[in-house]
């Protein structure tokens, strides 16, 4: 039996919804109920904005402008995370953000999934 992997959610944030906080919690929604099946798969599945959305709010609440921020914080904790994880699974619509992801796991020579189905049993 392999061992559960630990596998980086990849999928649109802000991408298509124009800034829409709803729209913005709809794709964050789809990400979470994929993790969950990951999950339930027997994977430990992470989100790059389980980690970057609390440093990137305590930063702006420290008086660091928010573009700034983000654009200091939310990738590259990403990558990071990536760089510890076992493989990248890409879900939802287009995003250069998940693609960027992708692309960072494939250069690191992580398994890069584009469907649940893909991803093999523990």
């Amino acid at each position: 039996m392999a061992i559960p992997l630990m596998i980086l959610m990849a999928g649109p944030y802000r991408s298509g919804t124009d800034g829409d906080p709803a729209r913005i919690q709809a794709n964050v929604d789809a990400m979470t109920q994929a993790a969950l099946a990951l999950h339930r798969l027997g994977h430990l599945p992470v989100m790059g904005e389980w980690f970057a959305l609390p440093l990137i709010e305590a930063a702006v609440a420290d008086g660091t402008p928010l573009v700034e921020a983000d654009e200091a914080i939310f990738h590259p904790v990403a990558e990071q995370l990536l760089a510890r994880c076992d493989a990248c699974l890409r879900i939802g619509g287009p995003s250069d953000g998940a693609d960027r992801m992708v692309a960072t796991a494939r250069r690191l020579g992580k398994a890069v999934f584009t469907d649940l189905a893909e991803v093999p049993a523990p």
